[in-house]
């Protein structure tokens, strides 16, 4: 693959050209050298940084020796057993594509340090035929799931926000985790989010969506507080942020009560999200936008899934449908 690097599914890269800039001290092993260069220098989020420092400690466990000490031995032969490895292994494709990115950018990295002659992943494309659709709810199943908290159990008008909160927006569980109080505009019916990279974006949010959130604000949050200041919107019993677990914990909970699949994810409801605003008609931009992704070839994955919509697109407009 020539030319800028393109993290494929699961975003996260650079934003700016590798370009020499002194923040790398040469005396760093290459790994330490890559994630100092990318935390100070790109600035990607603590989550991305961590994910990338895990993908290539697991390549260099399946590598063996030190080879990641001298990537010069690495061959593209490595990164392609690597690759088979985990998705024999059952992998997720977008898991797949992160660790690659992760490789590819980490010998890019190595060339333009003066480390490596030449980048052996350049001849590397992501994985893009690996990939399946995601998982999603129809909107009768959205509403059972919405409806599940009930608000006369404990918790059960925080997690009702919650999950109204996801739908509405399609946000990332990190990104509801950070949400604060400040990021949610009643008056003009939207949401600040800060994504991947500390993007920020702007989510209109349905005025229902905003009355479930205006009464766990009202309601439930002071009593989750216990006097304690903080501005994160969502709070533990014990008054704490929440962490992305608990987000999933939430959602899982839910799902079995009212008989959904066991793969139904926090993710699950941001799919869902995306398909159904494509499903009404609005148009890829846009929800490219609201879901804060980089590169538009990762939001028109949510085209091939309703199947529905195409039947009635191409029997209204076939002349042989």
């Amino acid at each position: 693959m020539s030319g800028p690097l393109r993290p494929g599914p699961v975003s996260g890269g650079c934003a700016r050209p590798f370009v020499g800039c002194g923040v790398v001290q040469t005396a760093l092993s290459p790994v330490d050298g890559f994630i100092d260069y990318m935390t100070v220098e790109c600035g990607l989020s603590p989550n991305t940084i961590l994910a990338y420092r895990s993908d290539l400690a697991k390549f260099g466990r399946f590598l063996g020796d030190d080879h990641l000490e001298h990537p010069d031995r690495v061959t593209s032969d490595d990164v392609v057993g690597f690759l088979a490895a985990e998705k024999n292994d059952g992998q997720a494709i977008t898991s797949i594509s992160r660790s690659l990115v992760a490789i590819k950018m980490l010998f890019r990295f190595l060339v333009m340090e003066s480390r490596l002659s030449r980048d052996i992943t350049a001849v590397l494309d992501s994985p893009r035929i690996w990939h399946t659709l995601p998982d999603l709810l129809n909107k009768a199943e959205v509403e059972r799931l919405l409806g599940a908290p009930q608000e006369s159990e404990r918790m059960g008008l925080r997690d009702r926000a919650i999950l109204a909160t996801m739908y509405a927006t399609g946000t990332r569980a990190s990104e509801v985790v950070a949400l604060k109080i400040e990021d949610v505009n009643f008056e003009y019916r939207y949401v600040r989010c800060f994504g991947k990279g500390s993007k920020e974006r702007i989510v209109p949010m349905a005025e229902r969506d905003l009355q479930v959130l205006r009464r766990y604000l009202e309601d439930e949050r002071p009593r989750l507080a216990h006097g304690k200041v903080t501005s994160y919107t969502f709070l533990t019993k014990s008054g704490n942020r929440l962490s992305r677990e608990s987000i999933w914990r939430v959602v899982k909970k839910y799902a079995r009560r009212v008989g959904l699949s066991a793969r139904v994810s926090p993710h699950t409801l941001r799919h869902s999200f995306a398909t159904h605003l494509l499903a009404g008609g609005a148009d890829l931009r846009s929800v490219q936008e609201m879901l804060g992704h980089v590169d538009i070839a990762t939001t028109q994955i949510y085209t091939h899934i309703d199947q529905d919509r195409l039947k009635a697109i191409h029997k209204r407009f076939h002349p042989r449908a």
